[in-house]
């Protein structure tokens, strides 16, 4: 913190950048609105611990496909300037139902040919499905054991994937701000290799405070597997196993909102009404 002014600085100078209106900040970075030769942009400074390089891999591969365009970076310095989106408007402000259309188009949006050397959502699914019922005993068997083994059997929908497609694995309402080449535009995303929906139990569970009951929920995942052209019970299965998965993470982590998320979510599409 003690550094963060002088390194502000030096990107104003080494950018030729101008101030231009209040500064703004999420959970791991600030927002500096600021003009390059009368272009509106925003200076983005990320926390030292950040992982600004994926960042920028990330938005150079997409070259602004559904994401915001970066027009410079220096990871070493945590600095990214990049397009001005509308930092007043994401889709946290949508009706929960047109936010899950949103984020739907745009995995699909997202869903190019990815290169070979990024990392792969069957690997991640398979790491992670092994060493649930460890992780389980581990924490003292948190939660029944019949969601455990829906877990581990959903998993395969995301293990199996033959996929090479482009997908981001940070999706959900507050990582999407209203733009103006496209009307919704993605930051932050991560970049993986594989099944576009292995994020979108992110997707419903940080919304699912919005869906009253189990239909909302169920309904909720439909607009989303249709929006995004993915079979329903695929998504359903990815959801399930992303769920299960994140609820131990959570716990170890200490949340206390999320894994209640989490088991709403599991319940609701494993057990019937």
């Amino acid at each position: 913190m003690a550094a963060l002014p002088a390194a502000i600085e030096e990107r104003l100078a080494v950018w030729d950048l101008r101030l231009d209106g209040p500064v703004t900040h999420g959970s791991h970075a600030l927002v500096i609105p600021v003009t390059q030769s009368g272009t509106p942009l925003v200076l983005r400074m990320n926390a030292p611990s950040e992982d600004v390089a994926a960042h920028v891999e990330a938005l150079r591969f997409w070259r602004g496909r559904g994401t915001v365009l970066l027009v410079d970076a220096e990871p070493s310095a945590g600095a990214m300037l990049l397009e001005r989106l509308d930092m007043r408007r994401s889709a946290l402000d949508l009706p929960s139902d047109e936010a899950m259309a949103v984020l739907g188009v745009m995995a699909r949006r997202l869903a190019v040919p990815a290169p070979a050397t990024v990392r792969s959502t069957a690997d991640l699914a398979r790491v992670r499905s092994a060493g649930l019922e460890a992780e389980w005993e581990r924490q003292g068997r948190p939660f029944d054991v019949a969601f455990l083994r829906e877990g581990e059997k959903a998993a395969g929908a995301l293990v199996r994937t033959s996929s090479h497609l482009a997908v981001n694995g940070d999706s959900h309402s507050a990582q999407v701000l209203a733009g103006g080449r496209e009307p919704w535009l993605t930051v932050d995303p991560i970049l993986l290799r594989g099944d576009i929906a292995y994020d979108f139990a992110r997707v419903l569970w940080t919304r699912l405070d919005d869906m009253p009951d189990r239909a909302a929920i169920l309904d909720h995942l439909t607009v989303l597997a249709d929006a995004a052209s993915l079979d329903r019970d695929h998504v359903r299965d990815s959801v399930v196993f992303r769920a299960v998965d994140y609820w131990l993470w959570g716990l170890a982590a200490g949340l206390t909102e999320d894994p209640l998320r989490c088991h709403r979510l599991t319940t609701a599409l494993t057990h019937p009404a």
